[in-house]
């Protein structure tokens, strides 16, 4: 799945080479590509989490409505192809603040709480990209517990 995500990001993510920063839309859709692999990564689609990641990438990310139309169609086809999410992560911790990085990661944890159940994979994967784009332990800690909060799982 997420070699067809990838296609998908890299048609939007074509960076001018002269270009040392990314456009806001480029770090945005990087994010989102993490944020639907949460979504995705314990095989459940449950509509809870898309719901979730919906509204999370319409409203912190702003990404319009057909871009994430495309983006769920393609983790509801459940093709598993691997592929790293290096490119992602890299993109991440070479391009955005350490608060964008929090953010990322607390909005990964509210989608993987949104339905009532933590998966293994799940969590897994978010402790990867928390390692992968250098937040630190506690800020990690920190955005668990503020999705949780949030969640109603205090």
């Amino acid at each position: 799945m997420l070699n067809r995500i990838t296609q998908f990001f890299e048609r939007h993510l074509q960076a001018d080479d002269a270009e040392e920063e990314l456009s806001f839309s480029q770090k945005q859709l990087a994010a989102a590509a993490l944020l639907m692999e949460v979504a995705a990564v314990d095989r459940v689609f449950e509509d809870a989490e898309f719901a979730e990641f919906k509204r999370i990438v319409a409203t912190v990310y702003e990404i319009s409505n057909d871009d994430i139309e495309e983006l769920c169609n393609l983790a509801q086809d459940k093709q598993d192809q691997a592929t790293s999410l290096f490119q992602f992560t890299q993109l991440i911790n070479d391009h955005c603040s350490n608060a964008e990085k929090f953010t990322l990661v607390k909005s990964m944890w509210q989608i993987a709480l949104a339905d009532g159940d933590l998966d293994k994979y799940e969590e897994h994967l978010i402790r990867r990209v928390a390692e992968l784009i250098y937040l630190s332990h506690t800020d990690f800690l920190v955005a668990r517990n503020a999705a949780r909060e949030q969640a109603g799982m205090g």
